[in-house]
Formats: C-alpha cells, structure tokens, sequence
C-alpha cells in the first residue's frame, strides 16, 4: 500500500499517515509560471495499490487538476490499483439540474475522476447519497456522525440529556436523526426558505427546544448565513444554547466573522478542508480531526475487509 497526497491538505494526509504508521509516497506537485500543474511521483508504485488523498476544496479547480493529474502519473507508472480519498468532493452541491440550460457538475466531475484512472473511490459525508451512483466504480462514503458523537459526549457530558438535533433544514433530517438516534435525543427542522444562493431566511422552528441545548448537525458550511440564522431563531424560541457541527468547513467570504458575531456557542468542524487563517483564529470556530476514521477505511479497503463495520 503507497499513501500519497496533493496539496489541497497536507496536514490530513500526514495524520492518515500516521495512523497508519506508514510514510507519505514521496511526489513533487507543482506549478509552471503560467499556472500550469506538474506532478512527479518520485519512487516506485509499480503494482502498488496507492491513495490518493486529495481534497477538492477551495480552490476547487486547481486541487480537482492536482488529483486528476497525479493519478495519470500513477497510471502511467503502473500503479496496480488507485483509490481516490476525497474528505471533500467538490461540486457535490451541484448534483441535479435546478432550472433549464445548467449542468450537473457532480456527475461530470465523477466522469473525470473515473477517466484519468481511479479504480475506485473514497469520501466522507457527499452532500447528497445519489452521487455514489454518479461514479461507475466502487465508492465509500464515510459519516463522521461517530467522530461528532464522541466529541459531544466529552463536551456535554451529563447535560447531553439534555440536547435536542436541530436539522439546519428539512434535506438534512435523515443525517440528524442518525446523529439523535445515537443520544435518544429528540429532532427538531428548522423551516427556511432561501431567498438566492447563498442567502437564507428562517421562517419556523419545527419542535419545541424552549428549554433545551440544542445541536446544529448538517454537512456543509459555506457562508455560514443558514446556521447564523437558525441559531438566532432557535434561541429566540427559547433554546438555552445553540452549537452547530458541521462535517465540512467550507466558511468562504467572511464566514468566520459572521459566526463569531452570531448566536452560535460553538461552531465544530472537521479537518476535512484545510482551513484559512481567519478560521483557525476564530473564537467560536473549533475543528476536530477525521484523521482516524479516514485512515481505518483505507486500512480495510487495503485488506478488503469490510468498511460498513465501522458504522455498526
């Protein structure tokens, strides 16, 4: 097994690596003066069954070409078997068309990645399940809802009685009520509507949490405006705290700002996305690592063993 990464999240793939005990595959990923990307793989991987671990965040294009490239490489130098690890898959939020005249970009990007050689795939928590079927070879879609889990237990400890999951909208109540079921803690929707992309507007809180701490859980946060929102709605509603996890931490365009000047307590994410100097110095922003859980999959698909055990 050859472990190898861009330069999209170096700091994950080092703790994969870790956890694994086994050295990052060493390969120069750089850039021609006009913008152009190179990639060397500089040892052999002939035969070898490599990860490619790559997160096709921000920015999305250059890191998605990253990947593209460096598993050509791999092709070429004989690699026996590529797995693409996305901790997060870019474009994922355009999955169907959402008018006349526009694409569905998760499913050309999953074209891509099949055709420059990934015999299969691995990500974490994709916007919406159907893009597994967006690829024609095997993907894994990890949770991280046993990562968040264990961090609120540690963090709530005897008040987790208490809590009540807040799905941040009605896509996203079959994720919180997994996340409720492992508490027995109650569910509550939030009702928005969104006024363009990118804004929202919350209009009802489906659930009484007059009384409760309660706990946004969704997959993705961009501008951060629908957890900023919610989490003013629900304290208005009677909610004697408001934490928010969230498995990707995009938290483009001031987004760290608004959540320090928010009703939010806490704002939990993931390492999956390397994230800016704003996030890390945020007072309410806190990241947890998924290293372990990514590296424990990779671990099994190496030794093809099961990975739905490790959500049982």
């Amino acid at each position: 097994m050859k472990l190898m990464c861009g330069n999209a999240n170096q700091p994950l793939a080092a703790a994969i690596c870790n956890y694994l005990d086994a050295p990052l595959t060493r390969a120069d990923v750089k850039r021609f003066k006009d913008g152009e990307i190179f990639a060397v793989i500089e040892e052999n991987v002939r035969g070898q069954d490599v990860f490619v671990i790559q997160s096709t965040s921000a920015p999305a294009n250059d890191n998605l070409m990253e990947l593209l490239i460096c598993m050509d490489a791999l092709v070429r130098a004989s690699a026996k078997r590529i797995t693409a690890v996305l901790p997060y898959f870019g474009y994922a939020r355009q999955d169907r068309k959402v008018g006349g005249r526009t694409p569905i970009s998760a499913k050309l990007v999953a074209n891509l990645i099949t055709t420059a050689g990934a015999d299969r795939v691995l990500s974490m928590e994709l916007h919406a399940g159907q893009i597994q079927g967006f690829f024609d070879i095997p993907t894994d879609n990890l949770f991280c809802t046993p990562v968040m889990e264990k961090d609120i237990r540690e963090t709530f400890g005897a008040a987790s009685k208490e809590l009540m999951i807040v799905s941040p909208d009605v896509g996203g109540v079959v994720r919180a009520r997994a996340l409720a079921n492992r508490f027995g803690a109650d569910l509550a929707i939030v009702d928005k509507r969104r006024v363009r992309a990118g804004e929202s507007e919350v209009m009802n809180i489906i659930g009484d949490v007059k009384g409760r701490r309660c706990i946004l859980f969704d997959d993705i946060v961009d501008s951060a405006g629908t957890l900023c929102n919610a989490a003013t709605a629900l304290r208005e509603h009677g909610a004697v705290s408001v934490s928010a996890y969230v498995a990707h931490g995009v938290l483009s365009n001031g987004a760290a700002g608004r959540v320090d000047k928010s009703e939010l307590d806490e704002l939990v994410v993931t390492d999956s996305i390397l994230h800016s100097e704003a996030v890390q110095k945020s007072k309410k922003i806190r990241t947890i690592s998924v290293a372990p859980l990514m590296g424990e999959a990779i671990r099994r698909i190496a030794n093809e063993e099961s990975v739905s055990k490790l959500f049982d």
